[in-house]
């Protein structure tokens, strides 16, 4: 038996991108001021050196939410969720000229499409307010204990 392996709650190892998403929250934090260089610089090293989930948690605790809140306002985070939100947007315009066609097509008198088209906007709506509520509550793309 190995010595990772020992008896009690399972430590959940570390991914590439969660490594460097704490890294982003550190470099952000030395960038307002709230950590030193020397201290950045060291709990960088920790953060590519991680195994584990909880060893990345330590690093980034004594910041104000984890840095997660920093992390959200990153211009290239925003940028990715306006670019989801358009793909989702442009989705929605394709399936309502697809079924405003088929509308069109069959003669109906009363426009049906409405109806699935209200669900795919609702939808939407859904999709930008989970984009800024993540914004303001900084949620990550794991969830930390």
């Amino acid at each position: 038996m190995h010595p990772e392996q020992a008896t009690g709650p399972a430590r959940l190892r570390t991914s590439d991108t969660e490594r460097e998403e704490t890294a982003e929250i550190l470099r952000a934090a030395m960038t307002e001021g709230r950590l030193g260089l020397d201290e950045g610089e060291e709990r960088m090293a920790g953060a590519y050196a991680a195994k584990y989930r909880d060893e990345l948690d330590v690093l980034t605790r004594d910041l104000p939410s984890g840095g997660r809140q920093t992390l959200a306002r990153l211009p290239h985070r925003r940028a990715a969720t306006r670019r989801s939100l358009r793909r989702h947007a442009g989705f929605i315009m394709i399936v309502a000229g697809v079924l405003t066609a088929l509308w069109l097509l069959s003669g109906a008198r009363f426009f049906w499409p409405v109806f699935p088209l209200s669900f795919l906007v609702m939808g939407l709506i859904r999709h930008a307010r989970r984009g800024r509520y993540e914004f303001r509550h900084s949620i990550g793309t794991y969830a930390r204990p």
